[in-house]
């Protein structure tokens, strides 16, 4: 399967039309029908379902659309791989990818890039945000250099370097809620509450300590994975969400947040596959942000 084929099927799959993928590729329409033709004979299945409703319109089968996520990855790994080999020996440039959740440690990622700005102005940062999952899938595709997670790291693949923030855990709620008077929220305050909390293993198994309940013993109303999104159901009064601190700014909105009380805080670490070849942004990036964490006073050689 040639990677040209696969980046005119991405057209067709974003263009929703053929004639309008075709004009972007610079080729003619003709041709591009054939082309997808033969794909579709080389694979063996119906990609693409033409003329949806007596329109232009093309939509991606079942099939089709497999092949757009598996070949968005290839195209990314190809283009990754030309730039890290062709790059100029003496200049440093290119790209960092970086995949992390909701986070107030991210900021250290923005002070290291901002450090490395005028020296490098050529590297460009790009931010994959995600639950541990998602950031573990990335990493073992190769499609981000460096993860950002507060679960178990698993030693044999990856290595792991703490990071010297801490989340502080606790509650996000209405400024009218019951719970909003106290300076904090001990573990039986939230047993007969509606809970909104993240589906992310993790941290299931931090809360689940904490709160000294199993998940079935709770009142969970809802999941979330982006936090500004629960905290959209916790304005209009569907429960209280757990979560870290400083990811929503309170101030003048009708939230809050409070901390947990016995304190929880939750512990991260930049994360990579073991024996991974660095492209030099992606090096003089670690490099740097190694430095920082020592300035913070972590220990970088090991968890």
């Amino acid at each position: 399967m040639e990677f040209r084929l696969l980046e005119y099927f991405l057209a067709v799959a974003r263009e929703q039309n053929i004639t309008a993928a075709a004009e972007s590729l610079h080729i003619s329409q003709p041709a591009l029908s054939t082309q997808l033709k033969a794909l579709e004979t080389e694979l063996g299945k119906q990609l693409l379902i033409r003329g949806v409703k007596g329109s232009r319109k093309v939509v991606l089968t079942e099939e089709g659309m497999i092949l757009r996520k598996r070949a968005e990855e290839m195209i990314s790994l190809m283009r990754r791989t030309e730039e890290e080999i062709t790059g100029s020996n003496d200049t440093i440039a290119g790209n960092v990818f970086i995949g992390a959740g909701e986070t107030e440690t991210v900021r250290l990622f923005a002070q290291v890039a901002k450090k490395l700005q005028q020296k490098y102005p050529d590297i460009r940062y790009h931010i994959s945000s995600g639950n541990a999952e998602h950031v573990l899938e990335y990493l073992d595709k190769g499609l981000i250099d460096f993860g950002l997670l507060f679960t178990e790291i698993d030693l044999q693949k990856y290595e792991a370097v703490p990071v010297p923030i801490k989340d502080i855990w606790g509650v996000l709620m209405r400024r009218d809620s019951p719970l909003a008077e106290k300076e904090a929220i001990c573990p039986e305050d939230l047993w007969d509450k509606p809970l909104i909390v993240s589906h992310q293993k993790g941290d299931n198994i931090y809360l689940g300590r904490w709160i000294k309940r199993e998940e079935s013993e709770l009142h969970i109303v809802a999941t979330y994975n982006l936090i500004f999104n629960a905290s959209l159901l916790v304005d209009e009064g569907l429960g209280y969400a757990l979560c870290y601190d400083k990811l929503i700014n309170t101030q003048g909105s009708n939230l809050c947040f409070r901390p947990f009380s016995p304190r929880l805080e939750a512990r991260g670490f930049i994360v990579w596959k073991k024996y991974q070849i660095f492209s030099k942004a992606s090096k003089v990036f670690i490099d740097y942000l190694k430095k920082e964490i020592q300035k913070k006073g972590c220990i970088c050689t090991g968890i």
